[in-house]
């Protein structure tokens, strides 16, 4: 991976709420973890105008271990490209060591967002003050 133009990193545990049936994380426990994170990245930089205009349109999650109820989780988010109107960002997802089992990934993969302002129908170019804001960050 090269380097990424902005990272965040956000620690929670599994609450209940964040299980299935089965007493492990259900799948979309993964995604609020990395939208949390996210939104941490964006909070970290001072830019708020990004929530409301910045829909997914790929997401992909390679499952790779199970998250239990109480388990210490740690979320990695990495800004890894700025275009004209999308970001592209990968993520990690760690289980910390619980109940003798070690600290391993339990999760990763990427998503994309684009920028669609408020009441429009497509896709448009990110505005300035986001775009700036990003630039300076990295520089």
């Amino acid at each position: 991976m090269d380097t990424p133009i902005a990272t965040a990193t956000a620690v929670r545990r599994v609450e209940w709420v964040d299980t299935d049936a089965a007493g492990h994380q259900h799948n979309s426990a993964v995604l609020r973890f990395v939208e949390a994170c996210e939104a941490q990245l964006f909070r970290d930089l001072g830019i708020t105008s990004y929530f409301g205009q910045a829909p997914r349109v790929r997401q992909e999650i390679n499952y790779r271990a199970k998250l239990w109820f109480g388990q210490e989780v740690t979320t990695e988010v990495f800004l890894d490209r700025l275009g004209e109107s999308s970001m592209t960002f990968s993520f990690r997802v760690w289980g910390e060591e619980f109940q003798g089992a070690p600290r391993r990934v339990a999760a990763d993969g990427l998503f994309v967002t684009v920028c669609v302002p408020s009441g429009a129908e497509a896709s448009a170019p990110w505005p300035a003050e986001i775009r700036d804001h990003l630039l300076t960050a990295v520089s």
